[in-house]
């Protein structure tokens, strides 16, 4: 595989590429490296290969005559990459599909960037390794290589190397172990000496899936993953503390003060399917209650019915499931009262949250996520056309809102309900 790096400091490349793994494969023949610099396409005799940007604004930018002749000059470029943070980010995926190409080239910018119309006229896909910034694309450059050259047939030397490595099946890899059998106090783990093949890769898979849900839990989406190991993420998900976050989260639908579609501010009735599905949501999330508040007697003398015939009545034999999940149901005739019962409850005040359809918020989900780390969060939605100002303006944090793909965003309180709190402490795999 033959790799082509066009950059303005080819002396940036001469130890890695010749050092190590990539050494002995560009030895052996199974990588292979050139490197162009533009500003050997230049024709003043200052070599220029940047100039001021146009609009204005700090640093410069590479310009596009010697940069498109340099690319002109690689005979089989293959695939184009640029080094950019807004490219498509670099994972094993990526690194397998750009393995099995015979010529990658690598553009690596400097300064400010690149002239936009060199990515309009060649087909150069973008790669980002990470969101931090360098100083050029050189560093990420090598980053390419490696995690790409590795995957060449017979780089690695044995076959399987690569293959137990993290990222390889979707995980980080499993803890690592060699002599002494103590080091300063500390024995390897007696699994690894038993002899037991079975038994060392089952305790391998549960390290990798702990390692990986402790540090990059959003690989787990992702990850192939068997029905076991989803039990083991959730065996270990209870051991670190995830249902000490759900019983950290309340949810209050108001029914007042909210607006209606003229925006007036009103009270509203109950609906029959929010008690329920809203219910079964805290229930099965494990959240530290549900409460529903209205001003209306007759409305919660309803709802009193209504909770007594799942809890204590008919709907108890009928349905157990719905029972529990009715158990959770606490009745408030304002949001002041159920502030108030969430601090009786969990010893301390919590932090309101209130939910809108409109607007930015100034809260995020992994934010209400670390609260509930150390303090109770009561996430308030509103009925009809959402919560009334009021609400809004005494609330500690307005959450940024469920959003749609088109323009249409109008969903029902339980079914933004469940999006939320899902959001927030359902499983990434």
């Amino acid at each position: 595989m033959k790799f082509h790096i066009v950059t303005l400091f080819p002396e940036f490349f001469d130890s890695p590429l010749s050092s190590a793994m990539l050494g002995k494969g560009a030895e052996e023949g199974l990588v292979a490296f050139t490197r162009t610099n533009p500003r050997d396409f230049t024709e003043d005799r200052h070599r220029t290969v940047d100039d001021r940007p146009y609009g204005g604004g700090p640093g410069m930018v590479m310009m596009c005559e010697p940069l498109s002749r340099a690319l002109d000059s690689i005979e089989t470029p293959g695939r184009m990459l640029a080094l950019t943070p807004r490219g498509r980010p670099l994972d094993q995926a990526f690194a397998r599909e750009l393995a099995a190409q015979e010529n990658l080239t690598l553009i690596c910018g400097r300064y400010e960037g690149i002239d936009e119309r060199i990515f309009d006229q060649y087909p150069i896909e973008g790669v980002s390794v990470g969101d931090f910034v360098l100083n050029g694309g050189e560093a990420a450059a090598l980053c390419v290589i490696e995690s790409v050259a590795r995957l060449v047939p017979e780089f690695m030397g044995h076959e399987d190397s690569g293959d137990e490595e993290s990222f390889s099946h979707g995980l980080l890899e499993y803890p690592h172990y060699t002599r002494p059998p103590v080091f300063r106090g500390q024995s390897v783990p007696d699994i690894l000496t038993c002899g037991d093949h079975g038994r060392i890769a089952a305790w391998r898979r549960h390290k990798a899936l702990e390692v990986t849900l402790a540090n990059r839990p959003d690989i787990l989406e992702q990850a192939s993953l068997t029905g076991d190991d989803i039990e083991v993420l959730r065996e270990i998900r209870a051991q670190g503390g995830i249902e000490t976050l759900g019983r950290n989260l309340y949810v209050a639908l108001l029914h007042a003060p909210v607006l209606n579609k003229f925006g007036q501010t009103v009270a509203v009735s109950l609906t029959n399917l929010d008690v329920h599905d809203i219910a079964r949501v805290s229930r099965t999330y494990g959240l530290g209650g549900y409460y529903i508040a209205t001003p209306l007697t007759d409305q919660r003398n309803l709802l009193e019915r209504l909770v007594g015939h799942w809890v204590d009545g008919p709907g108890q034999r009928a349905n157990r499931d719905r029972t529990d999940a009715f158990g959770a149901i606490r009745t408030a005739s304002d949001l002041f009262e159920i502030i108030a019962d969430v601090e009786r409850r969990a010893g301390q005040r919590p932090v309101v949250v209130a939910t809108t359809a409109r607007g930015a918020g100034n809260a995020s989900v992994p934010a209400v996520r670390q609260w509930l780390a150390d303090k109770p969060v009561l996430l308030v939605m509103g009925t009809a056309s959402g919560l009334a100002p009021e609400v809004m303006e005494d609330a500690d944090a307005v959450l940024r809102p469920v959003r749609g793909i088109g323009r249409y965003n109008h969903l029902s309180v339980r079914s933004a309900t469940a999006i939320i709190v899902d959001r927030v402490l359902g499983d990434a795999y």
